[in-house]
Order: structure tokens, then sequence, then C-alpha cells
């Protein structure tokens, strides 16, 4: 069972659906520590003053922001803090689109979104509408103190929380100040007709079993061989990071009914004559439950 980074709920309107967030990759390159050839202990990073080539105490560390070329701002911890988005522990969608205007060059980070207890039925019921409209959900979430845009969007039984860099963070294509000789080009009709050819006999069905890193490969058969060979040495490592919990939800009828009417506009709504209610919106959350706590 992957390990659950974070917990949360994706909220839209009224409804929240509880889920948990799996990291849909691990990394499989390999790994390279420095180790100390006389000991076996692990070899870390010193801070060094670049200037006298001397090592610099953690306590003697700022940390800058360059304003100008060769002049830096210092911003003390509790600013940084106080800077930080609140940690809301939900993916707050926002819109729903369609998938294909999302551009290539905009994704990032894909997570898997396990539904959580009491949220499967609601899970089901987002999962299935964005298939049968052909949409994906952009959302923000905020995972440890770092605010992110993000898309929800279906893949097969499941819902995948895909990770957007912000549209500020893409560079224009006129970065590479292509020339009329690729923009304006003038392709023939053989040209075109033989590279469909090649295309069309080179066509084969996606087989990810099939597509490996061969330098891993020979490294880990190069590992295993030695390590059986008693060439292995026992380095400590740490452990890891305690999880977080999350809140249930509540009816889910009741709680879409609620949402639609909230969106209806004044127009619609002419005729009734019946003043506000003055009753608190339904909570999404067990009211028995703990306070949401910060993403991990």
């Amino acid at each position: 069972m992957m390990r659950t980074l974070w917990k949360g709920a994706i909220s839209f309107g009224l409804v929240h659906i509880p889920v948990g967030l799996v990291s849909a990759t691990s990394q499989q390159g390999v790994d390279f520590d420095w180790l100390d050839k006389r000991s076996m202990d692990p070899v870390g990073y010193k801070r060094i003053n670049k200037a006298t080539g001397k090592e610099v105490t953690k306590e003697n560390i700022v940390k800058g922001v360059a304003f100008e070329k060769g002049r830096y701002v210092v911003i003390s911890e509790e600013e940084i803090r106080a800077a930080h988005p609140d940690s809301t522990q939900t993916i707050d969608i926002f819109a729903f689109v369609d998938s294909a205007q999302i551009p290539l060059v905009n994704i990032d980070t894909p997570y898997y979104l396990a539904p959580q207890k009491r949220g499967e039925k609601v899970y089901a019921l987002l999962r299935q509408t964005l298939v049968d409209t052909g949409k994906v959900a952009l959302a923000h979430v905020v995972i440890r103190t770092t605010q992110h845009l993000a898309a929800v969007m279906p893949v097969e039984s499941a819902l995948v929380l895909v990770l957007l860099r912000w549209p500020a963070e893409v560079r224009s294509l006129d970065t590479l100040e292509l020339t009329e000789a690729v923009t304006e080009v003038t392709l023939n009709k053989s040209e075109r007709d033989m590279a469909k050819r090649l295309v069309k006999d080179m066509s084969a069905d996606w087989q990810p079993e099939e597509y490996v890193d061969t330098f891993q490969d020979q490294i880990m058969q190069l590992v295993e061989t030695k390590a059986r060979d008693g060439k292995i040495e026992n380095v400590e490592t740490p452990g890891d990071a305690d999880e977080q919990k999350s809140a249930d939800v509540i009816d889910l009828t009741e709680l879409l009914k609620r949402s639609l009417n909230s969106k209806k506009s004044p127009a619609r709504e002419a005729g009734k004559t019946s003043a506000p209610s003055k009753k608190k919106p339904v909570a999404a959350t067990n009211r028995r439950s703990p306070a949401r706590k910060k993403a991990t």
C-alpha cells in the first residue's frame, strides 16, 4: 500500500470529497550517495562562504532575495512564514475546462487521489461526470505551504490530481526565435506522403513494460553481483515522516442541490418573494472531527 502524502478533500460548491494524495510516480534513477571510504559514513554538503572559503554555521545564515545585481533584501523566517498561503486541506475547484485546452508544457507532477471513508460514492460521481462531459477540473491546492494550480482528471476508475505550472513559469515559444525557414517552410506533397508512410510503418501500441532504463538495469545488476560477493557496507539512513489525518463528509444529494441553487442567477429566481433563509450552510465535514491540520 502506497504511503498517503496528504489528506484533505476535493471541494466544489458545498460538496467535499475526502481524499488522500498518493504519488503517481517513483524515482527510478540510480542514486549515488557520497560516503567516506575510510568509515563508510554519509558525506554531506558544507555551507561555505564563497568569498572566504570558510564554513558558515547555521545560526549565521539568513535568506535573501536578489533585488539588483550584487544587492539583496534579507527576509526573516517569520516574514517567510507570514507570507505562506493558509493550508486549507482542500483541493478547491474553481472551473471545469476541456482537457485539450491545457497546454502540455504546463503539466508538471501527477498524483493519484484515493477516496477516503464515506467519500466513495461522490468520488465516483465526480469521476463519471468528468468522463461524461469531457472536462477536467481546475483547482487550487496548498501542499507543504506552497500554493499550486492543479487539474483533477479521470484516469480509468480513479481520479488524478496533476500539478500544473503557473502560466508565468512557462516560457513563450518566442524564446526559440524560430525563423521563417521553420515557420514559413513549403512542404511538397511527396515529402509529406513519405513522412506519413514512415510514421505508419513505425506505428505501435503503447507497451510500457518494454520501455526500460538500460543504464539503471546495468548498475543495479552490478550492485546485486557485488552484494552477493559480500562487497556491501552498512550505512544508517533517517526514517520517514509521520502521516496526517483528515475528516469525513455527509449527505451528497442535499449538498449538490444546495450547490446548484447557490449558482442560480437572480433572474431565474424572479417571482420568489420568500426571505432568504437564516440557517447556516450545511457543514461539509463531520462536526466531531478534529480541526484540520497543515499539509506535511
